[in-house]
């Protein structure tokens, strides 16, 4: 059986869907208030917003910013 070859990327994709199942089960389960969920989310856009500003390759701070904008808009951030 040969030894399954995982992408470079693939850690961050897991992390993510992780996190929002995490944060969708909180809110299902009244851990936590939605609009809690949307303040730790809008939280994380401005810093890699802010990032995004300030370095000098801002590509993947952009492209956190756009997941997050996703998942905001009530989209899937794992799905593209």
């Amino acid at each position: 059986m040969s030894e399954l070859k995982i992408p470079a990327d693939v850690d961050g994709t897991a992390a993510l869907g992780i996190c929002e199942s995490l944060i969708l089960a909180m809110t299902d389960l009244k851990i936590m208030s939605e609009e809690n969920a949307r303040t730790l989310l809008a939280d994380v856009e401005s810093t890699h917003q802010s990032a995004a500003d300030t370095s000098q390759s801002p590509e993947r701070h952009q492209a956190v910013v756009g997941i997050i904008k996703r998942i905001l808009a009530g989209k899937n951030g794992v799905r593209r």
